[in-house]
């Protein structure tokens, strides 16, 4: 890692954080994490830090997810040991600041996608700017919903998370808010000043109160009610029967999400399911450990070179599944991605290494 590609420093009261790739929309790769987990660290037992302040340069995106691409590499070369060691100190992260004894604002505006979810979304205070692109596209490259997917997503209303799984859709600043997902909108214009402002000392909630406005309006508020119906119960055959259903009766939304779920990886859609249904009852950490019984499967599973392949490498869009439909995952192998990893489970503590 080069040192800029994240900038981790005291300002006033704040610690801010500073993803600094713009080249690669401020992609998380293994030394980002590590740097960010220990700034985390010190700034939670520094007195003179207030709050946390995390952000994305360049303009385009606060961080549109992780190095795919080398945990693709990693994996093709056989070094599966080190494509989890990144997977393990991420998810250690991700359930760092979802206990962070501060308050912690990620301030959000353009790309907003998976890695850059699992760093933002456990946060106290998530602010939504004008040009906010959130989602969660694993689906779409054979992986799977991770950072901690598992347990916020199962509690946004309506099976709103259950649809944002497994169709990867994308969603701006005005559903994001309508879903928790964003705790308030602040117009991107604002986000420098606001920035500023938290340097200070004074409350968190009326700093950012000071700035914020009503949001734009959303996008899924008159799909709701179908998209609760299909996907709440979490099982493959009830969502396509509802959502046919629909379609034939003339629901264009209906139709444009059977589309978007025929064209993901049917592996990766089928764990997304049981991902929302186990997530329910999970904690954070039970949902990590979760993510990470399923990432040691999957990263030794055709569908994520293949999808890997087809998106990111050759760009050519067109991924060649196993198996093709939906219809045809085994349960089995779905129930085998959730088995316990015995001595190879998910910890917290840091310092011990493995």
């Amino acid at each position: 890692m080069a040192v800029s590609d994240i900038i981790c420093e005291r300002r006033g009261a704040a610690g801010f954080a500073l993803l600094n790739r713009p080249q690669a929309l401020n992609a998380l790769n293994h030394g980002m994490v590590q740097a960010l987990d220990a700034a985390l660290e010190a700034w939670a037992q520094d007195p003179a830090i207030e709050r946390v302040v995390i952000c994305g340069a360049g303009g385009r995106a606060f961080c549109a997810g992780g190095d795919i691409r080398l945990m693709h590499e990693l994996g093709v070369a056989g070094l599966f040991d080190e494509q989890l060691d990144f997977y393990r100190e991420e998810y250690r992260l991700n359930q760092r600041i979802a206990r962070y004894p501060k308050p912690y604002v990620a301030l959000l505006d353009g790309y907003v996608m998976g890695g850059g979810v699992g760093v933002s979304i456990h946060g106290s205070h998530r602010i939504a700017g004008d040009k906010l692109v959130f989602a969660m596209p694993e689906v779409s490259i054979g992986f799977f919903p991770d950072v901690g997917a598992t347990f916020f997503l199962p509690r946004l209303p309506d099976a709103a998370g259950s649809y944002l799984a497994v169709t990867g859709a994308r969603i701006g600043a005005g559903d994001a808010v309508e879903l928790g997902l964003a705790t308030s909108h602040v117009p991107s214009a604002r986000f420098a000043d606001l920035a500023k402002a938290l340097e200070a000392h004074g409350d968190t909630e009326a700093i950012i109160a000071a700035f914020s406005a009503p949001p734009p309006s959303g996008t899924l508020g008159p799909h709701r009610a179908l998209i609760a119906q299909a996907f709440g119960p979490g099982e493959i055959p009830h969502l396509l029967h509802v959502l046919e259903s629909a379609a034939k009766a003339g629901s264009a939304f209906a139709a444009d999400t059977l589309a978007l779920l025929r064209a993901k990886s049917p592996t990766s859609v089928a764990l997304g399911l049981r991902q929302m249904v186990e997530g329910r009852s999970a904690d954070i950490e039970s949902a990590l450990r979760i993510e990470f019984r399923i990432v040691t499967r999957i990263c030794r599973m055709a569908d994520f070179y293949e999808g890997v392949r087809a998106v990111i490498i050759d760009k050519d869009n067109q991924p060649r599944w196993s198996p093709a439909r939906l219809e045809e995952v085994d349960p089995a192998l779905v129930e085998a991605c959730f088995a316990p990893l015995g001595a190879g489970e998910l910890t917290f503590e840091r310092g011990a290494g493995r």
